[in-house]
């Protein structure tokens, strides 16, 4: 009979996943040192929530003891075009790939819950699982290495030799003793391009983030005003970015998502900035519904805009953040009140 590993990822394909490799719980002994370093220099910025239970966060063996395996599974979400040529059209808003299409998190756990209920059926109900998507303090990329799905890359973001750099991370803990895969070896070699091309210098070494000047963070985690050294240097970019993402030459290997729900709607493929500035709380539940943005709010969201508003040097879309100056929301006046003033600058700098 063939053994049960081989049947799991027989299985895991046929419910759609671009991989399945497995490791032990164990297997990233450096995480600990790594985060807490992370958090020593306060790269996390904002995002408190890192610092928190912190022994699980930095040690998956201890998150659920009697867990022996860990089931990592890729899912491809690669786009059908360059997301880059997004980024010369100021006019226009500039949405990370993932977040063009239907939440993730709500696809791949439907697929792991179908994976782990097709396991327990194979292996017997005594075997115990914990299904995981970015909601849990696993270290997902870590983890992701250890199995064999790819390496963590000089952006230290995940990258495999077979899906590039689209692909999201879900993990299946269980009980049952599986054999393992190798880890996967770095293969960024010499290359710096993701490093080179981040807009605000996000990177202060090879393998190394700080959150707090990543577009990434500042569109999504970053509450309040983004800081003005940063905001001219965010560009279009609305929510997420995905610039050292694209660069990435492994990235020839890449192939479009096969999963419909991935794909980019008609109405995020390049947004006009002028309709997304004028939404209210109601119409932006209401555009959002079903996607990763709906959870950053409205005032957030509409300070985004902005900042790409007044980054356009478009003068033709002052009217539109001179209106949003009496906005209730603190932030907003004062993203708009920043638009307005780089705009008029652009218009005075036109004219001489």
């Amino acid at each position: 009979m063939t053994p049960l590993r081989d049947r799991l990822k027989a299985e895991a394909a046929a419910v759609g996943f671009a991989a399945c490799r497995i490791c032990r719980p164990g297997d990233v002994p450096e995480v600990m040192a790594r985060l807490r370093a992370f958090l020593d220099a306060g790269y996390h910025g904002q995002m408190a929530w890192l610092a928190e239970r912190v022994q699980w966060r930095g040690a998956p063996d201890v998150l659920w003891p009697e867990a022996r395996s860990v089931i990592m599974l890729a899912e491809n979400y690669g786009p059908g075009t360059d997301p880059l040529e997004v980024l010369e059209r100021r006019d226009r808003a500039a949405v990370s790939v993932y977040a063009q299409g239907r939440d993730y998190h709500d696809v791949v756990k439907k697929r792991l819950k179908r994976l782990g209920r097709w396991l327990i059926a194979e292996a017997g109900p005594e075997t115990e699982i914990k299904v995981f998507v970015d909601t849990a303090p696993v270290p997902e990329k870590a983890l992701g290495q250890a199995a064999g799905l790819g390496w963590q890359g000089k952006h230290t973001n995940l990258v495999s030799r077979d899906l590039g750099s689209w692909f999201f991370l879900g993990a299946i803990f269980t009980t049952l003793e599986l054999p393992v895969d190798g880890a996967e070896t770095d293969h960024c070699g010499g290359c710096r391009r993701c490093l080179d091309i981040c807009p605000t210098g996000a990177f202060p070494a090879p393998y190394r983030l700080d959150a707090r000047r990543c577009i990434s963070y500042l569109t999504i985690e970053h509450h309040g005003p983004v800081p003005e050294d940063l905001r001219a240097l965010m560009g279009n970019r609305i929510y997420g970015c995905d610039d050292c993402l694209a660069v990435c030459p492994w990235n020839k290997f890449a192939r479009r998502a096969e999963e419909q729900k991935y794909h980019a709607r008609d109405d995020l493929r390049a947004p006009a900035l002028a309709e997304l500035a004028v939404l209210d709380d109601a119409a932006f539940r209401a555009r959002f519904s079903g996607s990763p943005i709906k959870r950053i709010g409205r005032d957030r969201f509409v300070r985004n805009v902005l900042y790409a508003i007044g980054n356009s040097g478009r003068p033709d879309l002052r009217g539109v953040a001179q209106n949003l100056t009496d906005d209730p929301d603190a932030t907003v006046r004062d993203a708009a009140g920043w638009a307005v003033h780089r705009l008029s600058n652009a218009t005075r700098e036109g004219s001489e």
